[in-house]
């Protein structure tokens, strides 16, 4: 019982050490970056200066708005830069656990998850933000003039992130189902059309609502899952293990 206090101790201590260096890491980032939060939530916030009539801005409703959200934004970009030191703490942390087949596995997936991720959102803010607000600019009346409060304009950034970023994971849930032998490569195809009809929900679902951002999520959505089954026909199944009498 008491080798079992220990271990789980030192398990507690050695996660709180990974911790520490990762919340580290980010707050270091953060110092660095905290004298540029304006022109960080400036460059967040072009894609929709750009369509705003001329002399128009944006608007803060909150006392401390705008000093706390150019500081969200800038904490958003401390993470990211920071993202390499957070992944490798948390590999450091659980590989020692792992069997020789999980090692060489874990690393490309982490790696891969997070390349995706990243691209998901570079796909959303270089494509998917100009053309949106660009079709609801055209698309409004006359008579009003666009104000948008920035507090909303990062929450909703902040959700197509998350959304982009989350689609552009597909390949690997794909490749998982398969290499685990969850879901054969034969059921993922033959359900294609249900995943295409998840797909453009889904895109109604956390997209605004209209027909152009629906059909940039799902689309890309589509195209990702087809990548997945194609890479999926060079995946090796892991063979379960013999039930033991």
């Amino acid at each position: 019982m008491s080798e079992l206090q220990e271990g789980l101790i030192s398990h507690l201590i050695e996660l709180r050490s990974r911790l520490m260096k990762a919340i580290g890491a980010v707050l270091l980032a953060l110092l660095c970056l905290v004298p540029w939060s304006g022109k960080i939530y400036d460059l967040l916030a072009q894609p929709m200066i750009a369509t705003l009539p001329p002399g128009t801005k944006m608007i803060a409703t909150g006392v401390i708005t705008p000093f706390l959200v150019p500081l969200k934004v800038t904490l958003l970009a401390a993470f990211v830069i920071a993202l390499p030191i957070v992944l490798y703490q948390a590999w450091a942390f659980v590989a020692p656990g792992l069997y020789a087949h999980e090692k060489r596995l874990a690393l490309p997936v982490i790696i891969a998850t997070t390349v995706l991720f990243l691209l998901g959102m570079a796909f959303c803010y270089f494509f998917v933000f100009g053309t949106m607000f660009k079709f609801i600019a055209e698309v409004a009346p006359g008579s009003i003039t666009p104000a948008p409060d920035i507090e909303q304009y990062l929450s909703f950034v902040m959700t197509m992130f998350l959304a982009f970023g989350t689609t552009f994971e597909v390949p690997v849930v794909v490749l998982l189902l398969v290499k685990f032998g969850i879901v054969s490569l034969e059921k993922l195809k033959d359900i294609r059309p249900y995943a295409i009809v998840g797909a453009f929900i889904v895109a109604a679902v956390v997209t605004p609502p209209d027909v152009t951002s629906q059909f940039m999520l799902a689309v890309p959505m589509c195209l990702l899952y087809e990548l997945g089954l194609l890479l999926a026909r060079f995946v090796t199944v892991v063979e379960k293990a013999p039930p033991q009498v």
